[in-house]
């Protein structure tokens, strides 16, 4: 996908919505760790480049807070985990650096958007997200799971892992590369999606482990403080 002279990688597609993944080539499109009252220029400039849409942006606390945006960048700056939308010209995004960013649209129209931490998709911002849409009128919902940390390099320490397993069963149990207790994102994100209905091939995963590629920022392997972008518009 291209989208006003970035090259975004990779290109991820749902059928009424367009989906951006962006990475280090295209710089911090976060808060270099922060949040600001203010987005500086060189951000606002970067984000532009990737779609030129009034984005909404959220302060991240890795909960179950869903905001229903009605208006292009309405709800910018609110401490929240998703947003959704069935508005045109709006632009959903969530910054991350290992955390699970997740897209969903439906037919209707209608688009979301979540950042799914491990603690986010044990407690339930998937299905919020979902519940908030189908509120808004989506019925067939097909989602989109971005670059984020995998099991063998994302180590867990077991009590964690029992608590996620507990919630969202034994399929996030994993292992890392040296043998170490590690949770599964991808597996608590589709689980979290399966409860909420959507599952199986409505459900596309780009397969890129955050940690892993030279061409993603992570804080668990690397320490960036710098964030890539999912946004997702209409």
């Amino acid at each position: 996908m291209k989208q006003g002279g970035a090259a975004l990688l990779p290109p991820v597609s749902l059928s009424s919505a367009h989906v951006a993944c962006t990475g280090r080539a295209e710089g911090d499109m976060g808060h270099g760790g922060r949040y600001v009252v203010s987005v500086h220029p060189d951000v606002a400039s970067r984000r532009r480049a990737v779609v030129d849409l009034p984005w909404t942006w959220l302060r991240q606390v890795h909960g179950d807070l869903v905001v229903r945006v009605g208006a292009p960048g309405a709800g910018s700056g609110v401490s929240a985990d998703a947003a959704v939308t069935d508005r045109p010209g709006c632009a959903l995004a969530v910054f991350t650096a290992d955390c699970a960013p997740v897209a969903l649209a439906s037919p209707e129209g209608v688009i979301g958007v979540a950042h799914a931490g491990w603690r986010g998709a044990v407690g339930g911002v998937l299905q919020a997200t979902v519940a908030e849409m189908r509120s808004l009128g989506a019925t067939d919902i097909e989602a989109a799971l971005g670059p984020c940390i995998r099991p063998g390099c994302y180590e867990f320490g077991q009590t964690d892992l029992d608590a996620a397993a507990a919630r969202l069963g034994d399929c996030v149990r994993a292992t890392t590369t040296a043998g170490r207790p590690a949770l599964d994102l991808p597996a608590a994100v589709k689980a979290a999606l399966a409860e909420a209905g959507v599952e199986g091939d409505r459900v596309r995963d780009v397969g890129i482990c955050t940690a892993c590629s030279p061409d993603h920022f992570s804080w668990r392997a690397r320490r960036d403080q710098a964030r890539q972008a999912m946004v997702v518009w209409r």
